[in-house]
């Protein structure tokens, strides 16, 4: 059975305890575990999948509290290094009524940033592995270069690669150099996850499906487009699948579209998909793996932040009834 490795950020969201209000004029937070590779490996692993972190931690009580938080979800953090060279990232959130956010970050650089390629070992990927990343550490720092050394030997060693952009523009000096580090490494991923949101973005393409084609480029074999609350859909290369959402309160949606991707993911380590089969996997699977995906980030919106948001298991076979 193979495993899913998380590489990224692990970081704290301070939660606002004020809805509605600006980031400026919130008068208290609540700090909860995040950062977004880490919301997927947290969902896979409390699905009851096995999975692995892979990141870069400050010595300080932050990191201790992210390490004690991915070890209750079940969460692999050995392979989570711990620096005294910066801190662990914080990122503030303020939420608007409907539950969306607004981001301000703490990192310059943070701890996840100092992770070399030397420290990723080859020897961790095997066959039927699943390495998932998104750009936020695409930025120019040892991390860029340890995310190409690891998705070179996971793919080397008949793993899959997923890739969610999981656009974050504060982070970045300017907008284009984050689209291009997102295009820099969209050839390198077997599956991607992009927003209707992001979509365009991305691609500088208005039209939906002409953007959605273009990310058929190097080993991309399947997009999963996410539409909020209307649902997701699969597109292989000549087929597109369609999936309805379910209709929950939003209370936070922080972590709801890494509690999909981490759905998706843990229904593919369920099927033992791997490069050779995974578009028969998807296409013969597609129903019940975006039934579950779209169940995972509904129930993960309607409680606060990301991994303590997550549902179990049963939950979610409960509203997909």
């Amino acid at each position: 059975m193979g495993k899913l490795y998380s590489i990224g950020e692990v970081l704290i969201d301070f939660i606002p305890l004020q809805k509605g209000v600006a980031l400026k004029d919130v008068v208290s937070f609540e700090r909860a575990p995040g950062g977004a590779p880490a919301n997927v490996a947290a969902a896979v692993a409390k699905y009851g999948q096995r999975a692995a972190m892979i990141s870069k931690l400050g010595n300080d009580a932050f990191g201790d509290f992210l390490v004690d938080k991915l070890i209750e979800s079940g969460v692999e953090t050995d392979k989570i290094y711990r620096t005294g060279e910066a801190n662990t990232g914080l990122a503030f959130v303020s939420l608007k009524e409907n539950g969306e956010r607004d981001f301000s970050f703490y990192r310059n650089p943070s701890a996840d940033l100092l992770l070399s390629g030397e420290e990723i070992d080859p020897a961790w990927f095997k066959a039927g592995d699943i390495l998932h990343f998104c750009s936020v550490d695409l930025v120019e720092s040892p991390m860029k270069q340890a995310h190409k050394k690891t998705i070179a030997v996971v793919s080397e060693a008949g793993g899959l690669v997923s890739f969610d952009p999981n656009v974050r523009l504060p982070l970045w000096e300017n907008p284009e150099d984050c689209r291009m580090a997102i295009l820099e490494f969209l050839p390198t991923a077997d599956i991607i996850k992009v927003s209707d949101e992001e979509l365009e973005f991305i691609t500088e393409i208005k039209d939906e499906s002409e953007a959605i084609q273009s990310l058929f480029v190097g080993n991309v074999k399947a997009v999963v487009y996410t539409k909020g609350a209307a649902g997701a859909d699969l597109i292989l290369k000549n087929q597109r699948f369609e999936s309805e959402g379910y209709a929950v309160e939003a209370v936070d949606t922080t972590g709801a579209g890494d509690a999909f991707i981490g759905g998706f993911l843990y229904q593919l380590l369920e099927l033992h998909a791997n490069p050779v089969n995974i578009e028969e996997v998807l296409r013969d699977h597609q129903c019940a793996i975006l039934q579950f995906a779209n169940a995972s980030g509904a129930l993960t919106a309607t409680g606060k932040g990301a991994i303590s948001a997550l549902p179990t298991k049963g939950e979610v076979e409960e509203l997909i009834g």
